[in-house]
């Protein structure tokens, strides 16, 4: 137990959110099989103390949150009646107004607490609530006056304990208030609680007025979302490892210092995987395979949503999280001075209060049968694979939602948001009051629990909001119930999708899969076939090869299977269909051909996404060649498999970096390459091996294409997925001819020729012959662009 507490760099833990991102066809889960794993997913074991040593069978008593203990004292503040609004804890009038949802409730006790009683779990003060008046409707609410400096708070309810009627009510238990804005214990990440626990007993920061904030006029961004480069990031992860040379690794800070590195890549979004509250310690256990401990790494799990994960902070609990919430402030504008939006991943299907064995600590203490779907014996359902389902179309639950994205943009100045399985939210909530998602009273089973709807309240009232207007909303749109709604997921115009089926077609062709010559054309002119037909746009679609789960970019074309042994699951989580394709040889350890057809093949997939319609997305890493090690569900690691390896992106060998800081640039540069419409024939022409005539056999691995581009006159690109070399017949344009840009066939620098590349002039001269005729030779597993040049010019 010593060597735990003496880390310097402790364990995390994951909830094991390892969504099956490409299965489509998975079965609803029925009410007595929700505790079940479903579609490969391990759902949340219950969680455990270190002193328990991540053993299989630990008992709900082994996690309960600590017994606490009143200490007297004198009482510090006057307390009146308040008011039902806002939710949350709202410094207003000389004091602090608290307000909180808990409609089965019969009592209400509001519990004050000092960081070093908490340390001792301990409550300082408990205040009564009075249901005759501190209450309205269905929420209490009590008004304190007096100094609120360093005081933190939470709420013990009570009311019927029984589970097959969908109620958790303990008086015993401090739950979190949903609204807190940070949620305080443990300071740093990976560090154990007090005897070795996990779940110690958590509270909640009561604001003050002395909150304040220097923004310097700082004001959103706002860029249309066609001219948006993605990149999706784990701010732990990015900095984390020693070679990142950060002042803070792993912090909101340490992200900060590297923020010149996504400017020099060309980014001009972050997407930031879980930022809020969450515990990484969940599930800690012994991994015996690496000899560490597995943690909650990704942050798929979520306590509280308005609270930023204090961990990710340098500042930890001091100032009761202030300072933890001003350094995510001071992420955003910094990220906006340097021109880049941040975007973050929110988790609104499920919480990290799983299944009827997990904790009670904020939604299932304060109202369980209107936080989550419940069958009707109180079954959770599980239509998230992680224990519960988030009731998203309840009144209460969605309007809970719409505050919660609203405080992130007008508090905290954030983008946008992308959803993780969106497809959740658009499912009909648990009818307890026998009434439907509308209010009125229903006839018969018209509408049961978890039925995907047509135009869900919680969508509806997102798109319409006056102040979410504008911000980016971005679906994953399906869900671990199997529900799939790629190209069909409800909106009014203004949501865009992870677009699964571009990665999946991208893959296949690329690594020489027949049959895909026709659904690459499309992924390259944005899915209109997803969505064209509804009124939608390119932008509709984010375009990505690769993401957090599954293979990196390098171990795509490296293996042809997973290699997950380190998760010390007996590789038996994770997808087992990559569509990769590791070149000939298993492992990092090949041939010297094969490495060479390695980065050729990165190359490839990288061109296809910069020059695809629709906005694409990047992977942490992709840019320099990360590996996992065939990993493809790295859910438990806060290690090297996950870090950012800076001092491998410095390395000589990583001139794929500066292919991708080319391509990016020359993204942005070509008006054509980001359209707000689909392409007609008077902007694309197809071609296959002769121009103008397209080949879309079975048989077809070569796609070619030219764009008319207002800035760079034409662009013609070619894709050559064969295993045999072509000479390509260009199209004629009189007065003109074509140039090489680029050749991932070729070693770099003459992959990308830039106008700094030594000789480039020689390099352009050894073509010369074959374009002078109309030509150009692409050897296997190639592709080009080649732009229009006058021939005085050339």
């Amino acid at each position: 137990m010593e060597q735990l507490a003496t880390w310097s760099s402790p364990p995390k833990l994951y909830s094991p959110h390892h969504h099956n991102r490409f299965a489509s066809n998975a079965r609803l889960p029925s009410p007595n099989r929700l505790n079940r794993p479903m579609l490969g997913f391990r759902r949340h074991a219950p969680p455990v103390t270190a002193s328990d040593g991540g053993g299989a069978g630990t008992t709900a008593e082994a996690v309960e949150t600590a017994v606490v203990e009143r200490s007297p004292k004198l009482r510090r503040f006057q307390v009146s009646q308040g008011h039902p609004s806002p939710f949350g804890a709202t410094p207003r009038d000389g004091g602090v107004n608290f307000a909180v949802y808990a409609g089965n409730a019969v009592s209400a006790t509001l519990c004050l607490i000092t960081p070093a009683d908490l340390e001792q779990d301990k409550v300082t003060e408990q205040i009564p609530l009075d249901p005759l008046y501190n209450k309205t409707g269905d929420v209490w609410h009590v008004f304190l006056t007096g100094d609120v400096k360093d005081i933190l708070y939470g709420y013990k309810f009570n009311g019927k304990f029984s589970p097959e009627e969908g109620h958790y009510y303990d008086p015993l238990k401090i739950v979190l208030d949903p609204y807190a804005k940070a949620v305080i214990r443990r300071g740093e990440f990976g560090n154990l609680g007090p005897n070795g626990n996990c779940w110690p007993q958590l509270a909640c920061t009561v604001p003050s007025f002395d909150d304040k904030f220097n923004w310097e006029g700082d004001l959103p961004l706002n860029y249309p979302q066609k001219d948006l480069i993605i990149y999706e990031m784990h701010v732990r992860g990015f900095t984390r490892h020693e070679s990142s040379m950060t002042e803070l690794p792993g912090t909101y800070l340490g992200l900060v210092e590297k923020l010149d590195h996504l400017k020099e890549l060309g980014i001009n979004c972050i997407e930031l995987m879980p930022c809020h509250e969450f515990n990484e310690l969940e599930y800690f256990g012994y991994n015996s395979v690496l000899g560490d401990y597995k943690v909650n790494y990704w942050g798929y799990s979520t306590v509280n949503f308005f609270s930023p994960m204090i961990r990710y902070s340098s500042a930890g609990t001091r100032n009761c999280g202030h300072d933890a919430i001003n350094e995510v402030k001071f992420l955003v504008k910094e990220a906006h001075r340097r021109g880049i939006e941040v975007i973050m991943d929110v988790v609104f299907n499920h919480t990290a209060e799983g299944n009827e064995n997990g904790p009670i600590l904020s939604f299932r203490g304060a109202d369980n049968s209107v936080y989550y779907m419940l069958a009707p014996k109180g079954e959770f359902y599980n239509y998230s694979g992680c224990g519960n389902t988030f009731n998203c179309n309840h009144p209460v639950v969605r309007q809970f939602i719409v505050d919660c994205l609203r405080y992130w943009v007008t508090e905290m100045h954030v983008d946008g948001f992308r959803f993780d399985l969106a497809s959740i939210m658009t499912r009909g909530t648990s009818l307890w009051d026998s009434t439907n998602v509308y209010g009125s009273l229903i006839e018969g089973d018209l509408l049961t629990t978890g039925t995907p709807l047509a135009s869900p309240p919680l969508i509806d009232m997102i798109s319409n909001d006056p102040i979410l207007h504008g911000v980016k909303l971005i679906a994953e749109a399906w869900d671990a119930g199997g529900l799939y709604q790629l190209g069909m997921f409800p909106q009014w115009g203004n949501w865009s999708e992870w677009n699964g089926k571009y990665r999946d077609t991208v893959r296949q062709f690329i690594k020489g899969t027949d049959g895909f010559s026709g659904a690459m054309a499309k992924c390259l002119c944005g899915s209109p076939n997803l969505y064209q037909e509804g009124g939608g746009r390119p932008w509709n679609s984010i375009n990505f090869i690769c993401a957090h789960d599954g293979f990196t970019l390098a171990d795509l074309v490296t293996y042809n299977n997973k290699h997950n042994l380190a998760n010390g699951e007996d590789n038996n989580d994770g997808e087992n269909h990559n569509n990769s394709w590791n070149c000939g040889q298993e492992g990092e350890f090949a041939s010297i051909s094969v490495r060479k057809l390695r980065k050729r093949q990165m190359r490839n997939f990288f061109v296809c996404l910069m020059v695809s319609q629709g906005v694409p997305m990047i992977y942490m890493g992709d840019e320099y060649g990360h590996t996992k090690g065939g990993n493809n569900n790295t859910y438990c690691h806060d290690n090297y498999i996950n870090y950012f390896r800076w001092d491998k992106k410095e390395e000589s060998s990583s001139n794929f970096f500066r292919f991708c800081c080319l391509m990016t640039k020359f993204h942005q540069e070509c008006e054509s390459l980001g359209l707000n419409y689909f392409p007609t024939a008077e902007r694309l022409q197809w071609h296959g091996l002769a121009p103008g005539v397209p080949d879309w056999s079975e048989t077809s691995r070569f796609v070619a294409f030219t764009l008319v581009d207002s800035v760079k006159r034409e662009i013609y690109i070619a894709f050559n997925a064969s295993h045999l070399p072509v000479n390509v017949s260009l199209p004629e344009r009189p007065g003109y001819r074509w140039e090489p840009l680029v050749d991932t066939s070729k070693p770099s620098p003459f992959d990308f020729l830039s106008s700094d590349v030594p000789q480039r002039d020689i390099a352009v001269k050894q073509y010369a012959h074959f374009l002078d005729a109309n030509l150009y030779p692409m050897l296997s597993y190639s592709s080009i662009i080649l732009l229009l040049a006058p021939v005085e010019d050339a």
